[in-house]
């Protein structure tokens, strides 16, 4: 049997994209397209956007310090000339184009430029290296290219020669652009300028066009990140996007008025998700923060009212937080721990609206919230927050009570590329910190008789690029998609995610053969300041073991106010001191294990802490930074191999890659140590 929950609501649109009737200009060109009046592409949608909300700000982007604002009419009026350009240089119908850069406005209107053509955007993580580009450039058959800057040229130069399909490399900022001459490269102040002309001269053409596409339709190819293989294509339809976005615009009343930061990769399916499909449903503005480095000024400036992130950035605003409070005077730092205990006790109870909490802690809470709990969410920039989601990995429960004890609205969500990252949801005042909700309005899931959850639905891609053999292992005869994660529902039909299917293990026979589910022990790790990474190995062995990344941030200011004097990463994280501080955190993971009957018998028995952190740029992890568990265990088998045999230390030299292209050796004696573990506390029947 299956355990199936099916999710009843209904995922309807605002009532007024519904009816709205398309222009006479649009409609005249369209005799053969869809029925009049359905807003069922992203062109259609921001043509809505701009007739009926044409003054309110579309985009933002900070630039020299300064907010630069595009209404929707101006931002229509630049996708439309966009994709003028586009079609002068000979972009088509059909053909693919690789999106690459920051979170820059004229990147996301790129998409709809491209889809107003009947093309297809292929965004690329920006920090991949050249090779692994040529990989999805090869793949996906890419003949033109919009970047952003001259770093992404340079890639893109690099590997020319093995993309000989790629024609044009247009690109957004001309700064160190002037001694390029290759007639290939165009900057898109030219192509928007140009398409201007062509729009003034052919009026007609854009209408027509966007009358030519249809729902079905793939609107965006988004590459998995390829934990276990090369990255597969994943191509989402205009009708899987906005369904999935107008699910989760309603199940969270999202209108207009929200503000969002969008600063996650572009090709990375949530960004796609929150700063594209929802913002091109609900009309809302999205606002690029000026570089990478100063997100967290731009997000105190902006104050967004919606927010995602995944799990490592709330864990690195924790680590933060918590860094600066040791390092504040005694009277601050204790009030910040007393007023926390306040919030840990009831700061959740009263965000969900129960009525169960005293009036006293009621009372100190305000008190709190004056004090501490407000400042605090200012600091973060997080004070007019009012729905904040994470998703991508698992997150600590600790973690999750920590932003929502302080009165932030933070809540999981479930999903894959391949599902247009909707799958559950967690409905306000149901949060429960172990697990991601329950189906998204529309979505079915159930659990197959293996453990692995199984969904279906509107969401769900259309195909792998190329792929009918990937395609046919994914979707069932009856449509359901095979997640490759291994989960089950609890009573209240919230779904509980264990760990990735292929990764779920077992100890050998002669311990027990007790269940081993890495991923969940090393998210238990992860939630510590001082832990970055974790991986654990137990299949078939007769313990777990685990490497152990410590963060660099939290450990050196440690060190630091403990004076002991360190060198660098690798020298750091192989003091004495520095190990009796991650046994600590290692023996209160084993402890709470012990509480949980499933998961008791997996607590980690010895662990090392690796001389260097795992890295994209080695292929240890993803560019979404997950870990390539394969390749890790391949890479480091020695160590594992030490960890087993009980050995004090092991030696090991690794290739690294450094920033500027530059390849060197990292070598360390890596010493190996035991912790405790404890008995398996087993519930009273």
């Amino acid at each position: 049997m299956f355990n199936e929950f099916q999710s009843t609501g209904k995922a309807a649109p605002n009532s007024g994209f519904l009816m709205w009737q398309m222009e006479e200009t649009y409609m005249a060109a369209s005799p053969s397209g869809p029925a009049s009046g359905s807003l069922d592409t992203f062109p259609r949608l921001l043509l809505e956007h701009a007739r009926v909300r044409g003054e309110r700000p579309a985009t933002r982007e900070k630039d020299m310090g300064i907010w630069q604002t595009w209404t929707w009419s101006q931002m229509a009026e630049e996708v439309r000339a966009m994709a003028c350009g586009l079609a002068e240089l000979g972009f088509k119908r059909g053909d693919n184009l690789a999106i690459i850069g920051d979170n820059r406005p004229r990147l996301y209107w790129s998409m709809c430029a491209v889809q107003m053509l009947g093309g297809v955007p292929v965004p690329l993580y920006q920090d991949a290296v050249a090779a692994e580009m040529a990989y999805v450039l090869q793949d996906a058959e890419i003949h033109f290219a919009i970047v952003e800057d001259q770093e992404q040229v340079d890639k893109l130069l690099e590997i020319k020669d093995q993309c000989p399909a790629l024609q044009h490399i247009l690109y957004d900022e001309p700064r160190g652009m002037r001694h390029y001459t290759q007639t290939f490269l165009q900057g898109l102040d030219e192509v928007i300028a140009m398409g201007k002309i062509h729009d003034k001269n052919q009026p007609d053409f854009i209408p027509a066009e966007i009358a030519k596409g249809h729902p079905e339709d793939v609107a965006v190819m988004l590459y998995t990140s390829g934990t276990t293989g090369k990255p597969k294509g994943v191509c989402q339809t205009h009708a899987t996007f906005i369904a999935a976005a107008q699910s989760g615009t309603e199940f969270d009343s999202l209108t207009e008025n929200e503000d969002i930061l969008s600063y996650l990769p572009m090709a990375w399916v949530g960004d796609h998700l929150f700063s594209y499909a929802q913002a091109m449903v609900a009309g809302f503005t999205i606002n690029c923060p000026e570089s990478g480095d100063t997100v967290m000024t731009d997000l105190r400036e902006i104050g967004p009212t919606y927010y995602f992130a995944p799990p490592r950035v709330f864990e690195n605003l924790l680590t933060t937080v918590m860094i600066r409070m040791e390092d504040a005077g005694a009277i601050k730092r204790n009030m910040f721990h007393y007023f926390m205990s306040v919030a840990k006790r009831c700061g959740s109870d009263i965000l969900d609206g129960k009525s169960t909490v005293s009036s006293s802690d009621r009372l100190l809470y305000s008190l709190g919230n004056l004090l501490v709990y407000g400042p605090l969410r200012n600091v973060l920039g997080m004070s007019r927050i009012r729905v904040a989601y994470t998703a991508g990995a698992a997150i600590g429960p600790d973690l999750f009570r920590f932003y929502r004890s302080i009165g932030v609205n933070l809540k999981q969500l479930y999903g894959a590329t391949e599902t247009c990252a909707a799958v559950c949801l967690q409905p306000d005042r149901q949060i429960k910190f172990d697990s991601v909700g329950k189906p998204a309005p529309g979505v079915e899931v159930r659990i197959a008789p293996s453990g692995e959850v199984q969904v279906r639905g509107k969401i769900l891609f259309k195909e792998y690029y190329k792929r009918p053999d990937a395609t046919a292992e994914s979707i069932d005869a009856e449509g359901w998609f095979h997640t490759g994660d291994a989960g089950f529902f609890d009573d209240d039909g919230h779904l509980k995610i264990i760990d990735r299917a292929k990764d779920v293990g077992k100890l050998a026979v002669s311990v027990g053969g007790a269940m081993f589910a890495p991923n969940y022990i090393e998210n238990k790790l992860k939630f510590f300041q001082y832990i970055k990474e974790a991986v654990c190995f137990g299949h078939d062995r007769e313990m777990v073991t685990a490497f152990i990344n410590i963060d660099m941030g939290a450990v050196g200011n440690w060190a630091e106010r403990q004076g002991i004097a360190y060198a660098g990463y690798t020298d750091l994280a192989q003091k004495a001191e520095v190990y009796e501080l991650i046994r600590e955190c290692v023996e209160q993971v084993n402890a709470e294990l012990s509480h949980d009957a499933m998961v008791a018998d997996t607590q980690v028995h010895r662990f090392l802490i690796l001389h260097k952190e795992l890295d994209p740029d080695d292929d240890e992890l993803t560019r979404t930074r997950k870990v390539r568990r394969g390749f890790v265990a391949e890479k480091y088998a020695v160590l594992i191999d030490a960890l087993y045999t009980g050995k004090a230390t092991q030696f090991i030299e690794t290739q690294v890659k450094f920033e500027d292209g530059r390849s060197g050796k990292v070598a360390a004696d890596l010493r190996i140590d035991d912790a405790k573990t404890f008995p398996a506390i087993r519930k009273a029947a």
